[in-house]
């Protein structure tokens, strides 16, 4: 859920998107497509499953730097950015995958790009500047109004219409359930809703935000720790809010950004996701969403030029040892040949369950990874009629998460086909059961999976399908169940290893979104640089 607030805009970029509509209707085409193209793809579990064996061949190639990244999503590319800001110009990152971004990459067929992971970033609070100075050096911001308010490119931020719910056998314009509620649940919402706007700024004697972002920033009173402790679901019930759509939606809201539902996240995360963003940088856009056709693979390719020359892609690290320099031993999966890197040091911006096998000593074990599909489906330009296709489409009571109109952003009229990304993850007490079943799906079980969802809303969609790409990504996101994010276990995690061996990823905050992973790639090459 983004929130579904009201917002303004530009004239011209209503004017644009009203004219649309004035268009001839389309009418749903009754002919059945006689040919249905299903593919999959995913991350390289195949090539990240050999470090359980590491039976590599030795060294045959000796590369010296000054600093070693190892991962190149975001926390990795983050890092990246501050040395080559900081002076810092002798490093080099290395990613087992063939492109940057971690779970901030996209594909793209011959109608558009989409994204294959997270695709929108929320405008950040105004205490976040590391955020809002690498948002004016994307050229996302443009300046700052003499009255601190920000000028933001509104070709970047969600078109109207941003979301949509469908509850009730129809469309309606916001993810809140209305249309034909109680009025006992009218009063629940209200009555959450009251309590989020008040926890969002409440703060501790020292002046810290019970819930910030980063999290690190957090408060750690007693008070707030004991949210930590509890499941959200206990929290709402001890608190009497029982109503089924509040519960859908908090529920829809949780795995939508934390991957598990209200049954499994702690109390203080399914708080966090309404109370830690404070709507405090511009008064003009509060509930807007930065997004683009690829996602948030537009800010990785961002942060890439700090790795022009200085990367390496199919590199898969197996073996570290620390002497007097660090000793990396990396398989390159393009030239079938290991290597040797020294480093003065290194930082594994690398989930805890890869740390746990190239070290043999972290455990990760209370680390529980989600995993997503992404499905995204070409349908024939006729497909949605006279509907007004939004940014964001929700189906109330299914186990998906909806689905995003990848070409909502375009200002030109969509003449060819129309693509959609549908967001499915695994809300379950068994992750790593959840991971197994998802890797053996074949994609006709995907399919009927992914249709069973959509159908609900669009009973025909499968008259209008042309092709299904599903993406699986079996160790999507970090979970923040109970005494994940402030336990000890994360804490130990975080430290660094002989002041040589440094670790940065968004699992390490609890929260797996793009703030917290920009957040650990600076935070780490601080400490590094040092």
């Amino acid at each position: 859920m983004k929130s579904g607030g009201k917002y303004s805009r530009k004239d011209f970029l209503t004017t644009i998107f009203l004219g649309s509509l004035m268009l001839p209707f389309l009418q749903y085409c009754g002919k059945k497509v006689k040919s249905l193209l299903l593919k999959i793809t995913g991350t390289n579990h195949v090539l990240g499953h050999k470090l359980w064996a590491k039976d590599f061949p030795q060294f045959s190639e000796v590369i010296h730097t000054r600093y070693l990244v190892v991962g190149g999503g975001i926390s990795g590319l983050s890092a990246c950015r501050f040395f080559s800001q900081n002076n810092e110009q002798d490093y080099l990152l290395l990613e087992m995958e063939n492109h940057l971004g971690g779970n901030s990459s996209n594909g793209q067929n011959s109608f558009s790009k989409f994204p294959l992971g997270a695709h929108y970033l929320p405008l950040p609070n105004k205490e976040n500047t590391e955020i809002i100075e690498f948002l004016k050096e994307c050229g996302i911001c443009l300046g700052t109004e003499d009255n601190g308010e920000p000028v933001l490119d509104e070709y970047q931020m969600t078109f109207p219409q941003q979301e949509r719910l469908f509850y009730k056998n129809s469309w309606q314009s916001d993810i809140v359930p209305q249309r034909g509620i109680s009025r006992e649940t009218q009063k629940e919402l209200n009555r959450f809703f009251k309590l989020m706007d008040e926890l969002r700024v409440k703060k501790d004697p020292q002046g810290k935000y019970w819930f910030a972002i980063p999290v690190h920033d957090s408060s750690r009173e007693d008070e707030v720790l004991k949210l930590e402790k509890i499941i959200f679901k206990d929290w709402l019930k001890e608190n009497n809010y029982h109503s089924e759509e509040l519960l859908w939606l908090l529920d829809y809201s949780c795995r939508d950004d934390f991957g598990l539902g209200i049954d499994y996240v702690s109390a203080w995360a399914g708080i966090h996701y309404f109370a830690g963003r404070k709507n405090n940088w511009s008064t003009k856009y509060k509930d807007q969403v930065f997004t683009w056709p690829e996602g948030n693979a537009r800010l990785a390719k961002h942060l890439s030029k700090y790795t022009e020359g200085k990367y390496r892609s199919e590199n898969l690290v197996f073996d570290v040892k620390i002497n007097d320099k660090v000793e990396v031993l990396s398989f390159d999966n393009a030239q079938k040949k290991t290597k040797k890197i020294m480093a003065d040091k290194v930082l594994f911006a690398t989930p805890q369950f890869v740390n746990e096998r190239i070290f043999n000593l972290q455990k990760a074990s209370s680390f529980d990874y989600v995993p997503w599909l992404l499905t995204t489906i070409t349908l024939k330009n006729e497909f949605g009629g006279d509907e007004e296709l939004a940014w964001d489409n929700v189906i109330y009571g299914t186990s998906g998460l909806g689905y995003i109109f990848d070409q909502h952003q375009n200002l030109n009229q969509i003449l060819g086909e129309k693509v959609i990304t549908h967001y499915k993850s695994f809300s379950t007490a068994d992750c790593r059961k959840a991971r197994k079943k998802l890797y053996a799906m074949k994609d006709a079980e995907l399919k009927d999976l992914v249709l069973n969802d959509l159908k609900k809303a669009h009973p025909l969609i499968e008259d209008f399908i042309l092709e299904m790409q599903f993406h699986k990504i079996g160790h999507a996101m970090i979970a923040p169940v109970p005494n994940q994010i402030f336990g000890e276990e994360t804490r130990t995690a975080k430290e660094p290893l002989e002041g040589k061996i440094f670790f940065a990823h968004s699992d390490l905050s609890g929260i797996s979104i793009f703030e917290e992973a920009f957040y650990q790639g600076i935070r780490t090459a601080g400490q590094m640089i040092q």
